[in-house]
């Protein structure tokens, strides 16, 4: 007998078979038992995750000699027959290689004659969305009121394409991508029963290169058994892929924390060396700069190796933050690079010029030990009248920001004395004022002066030198003098005459 290969020998053949389905095989299994049968369903997913094995068990439910029933024997004639792409009662058709309207209505000229061996007749229509108008125009009359004998089950990958009639009149279910743990789990139950020797490493890396397909899963363990003569493992994997080991960037993550630029790009050239996939490169590095985050903000849900937990420790939390976000925007734009691994290099030049620089005594990452609590400290007391400059100074340390910001640069500080903080407001701007802007500015004043004020604001008719005023008056003077530097210009001056020209000061 020639060789099956695995997407196809490990088919489901019922629901108990199907993974990463069970919220679906309930609504239909539910829908069998109390023959709540629809004329239509559609079934939607992305590839590989079991839209046409679930219509083709569908088919076994409805036809099964049996009875209507969510677990079809598998041994009847229909059973067999539907397993084995023989029942005359199926027609199964793809879509995308049978676009035109003749083929539609040829499709559905034997609507109207009863089924020749099963109990229903099944349209089984695979990629639907890639039928023309015209044909979706001849499918919909008989969609919407189908004789009693006939059911339509039809699959896509992009159901957005299909006609709102089209929806309307269509049981819908969706099927989500399969977990990389699932596909995991299924390939180890696959290998066991296979006999074939593994790495559950390699299986999972096998499991995420899957990207939530079954299908896609079954055919790279069909290919990494022939690449490595019947045995599955982690280096096999990463040749096959293309892809890089996890151990083979952690050096990578020990020179960025160490800020050495020459390592950095020494071991990026090793990379370049296996001329890697520098797409999945980058995502490798995304997921180990999520497990690093992971490990420093959440470490009881880390499930983490000492070498990983070793290196979160040279990392602060927020660079963390920022070289994911670095690898994410790498990732993105790498197929804008002339060279992807000029790309990739751009992206760890952007984590090493990005990084602020700290003193080297400092552990961000280290744990803080809380120490006894020691005499309070007492404030400097303040002065209990205060400059104009003096506003100015505090004010940017206020982190204020929109509205409150406006009305505290259109203040002055008239004093502190104490607790209290009163401050200036000329009449003009009185409308600016409110309770809520007060409080905000009055809960910035208590973080600054670390205590617990009172605020009190002023308004006075009187003219007052405030923080905005002073910013607009320095910059009016740098811009006179930008003007006076472009008049009294030499080389400005010798344009002016050859040419009759005039400057246009207002665009200084």
């Amino acid at each position: 007998m020639s060789y099956q290969v695995l997407a196809r020998k490990w088919r489901p053949r019922n629901f108990q078979d199907m993974v990463g389905q069970e919220p679906i095989l309930r609504m239909l299994a539910n829908a069998l038992e109390q023959k709540r049968l629809h004329h239509a369903y559609l079934l939607t997913g992305t590839r590989g995750v079991g839209k046409t094995t679930l219509g083709r068990i569908l088919s076994k439910c409805l036809n099964c000699e049996s009875g209507i029933t969510d677990s079809p024997c598998g041994t009847c004639h229909a059973c067999r027959a539907i397993d084995a792409g023989q029942f005359l009662d199926l027609y199964e058709v793809d879509a995308a290689s049978r676009t035109k309207v003749e083929d539609t209505r040829e499709l559905l000229d034997n609507v109207l004659y009863p089924p020749t061996q099963g109990r229903y007749k099944i349209y089984l229509i695979d990629e639907v969305h890639m039928l023309s108008n015209h044909s979706f125009n001849a499918l919909l009359k008989t969609l919407e009121e189908p004789p009693e004998h006939v059911k339509f089950i039809l699959a896509t990958t992009d159901p957005k394409r299909l006609p709102v009639t089209i929806l309307s009149r269509c049981l819908q279910f969706h099927l989500k991508r399969i977990t990389s743990e699932q596909i995991e789990k299924h390939l180890q139950h696959i290998c066991a029963a296979e006999n074939i020797n593994h790495d559950d490493r390699a299986l999972d890396r096998l499991a995420r290169a899957a990207d939530g397909s079954m299908r896609d899963a079954l055919s790279l363990l069909d290919q990494a058994v022939a690449y490595g003569r019947g045995t599955v493992n982690l280096a096999d994997i990463h040749s096959m892929l293309g892809c890089t080991a996890q151990e083979d960037l952690l050096p990578l993550l020990d020179a960025l924390a160490a800020q050495n630029g020459s390592q950095v790009f020494e071991l990026a050239a090793q990379l370049a060396e296996r001329a890697p996939d520098y797409q999945q490169l980058l995502e490798e590095l995304i997921q180990l700069f999520h497990k690093i985050a992971v490990i420093q903000v959440v470490p009881d849900a880390a499930q983490a190796e000492a070498s990983l937990t070793a290196i979160a420790r040279r990392f602060s939390p927020e660079d963390i933050q920022l070289y994911y976000q670095i690898a994410l925007l790498g990732r993105r734009d790498l197929s804008l690079a002339p060279v992807p691994q000029q790309g990739f290099e751009m992206t760890l030049l952007r984590m090493l010029a990005f990084k602020p620089g700290r003193p080297e005594n400092d552990n961000p990452a280290a744990p803080v030990v809380s120490k006894p609590d020691t005499a309070p400290v007492v404030t400097a007391p303040r002065p209990a009248s205060a400059s104009p400059a003096d506003w100015r100074d505090i004010l940017p340390k206020l982190e204020l920001s929109g509205m409150a910001y406006a009305l505290a640069a259109n203040c002055t500080l008239e004093k502190i004395s104490g607790n209290k903080v009163t401050l200036a407001l000329s009449v003009n701007h009185e409308p600016m004022l409110n309770a809520k802007l007060k409080e905000r500015i009055t809960e910035a004043l208590g973080r600054y002066l670390k205590q617990d004020i009172q605020l009190e604001i002023m308004i006075t008719e009187g003219e007052l030198i405030t923080p905005l005023k002073q910013e607009q008056s320095e910059h009016e003077q740098k811009l006179t003098r930008a003007k006076q530097t472009i008049l009294q210009d030499t080389q400005i001056k010798k344009l002016i005459d050859m040419y009759d020209a005039t400057v246009e000061v207002s665009l200084i």
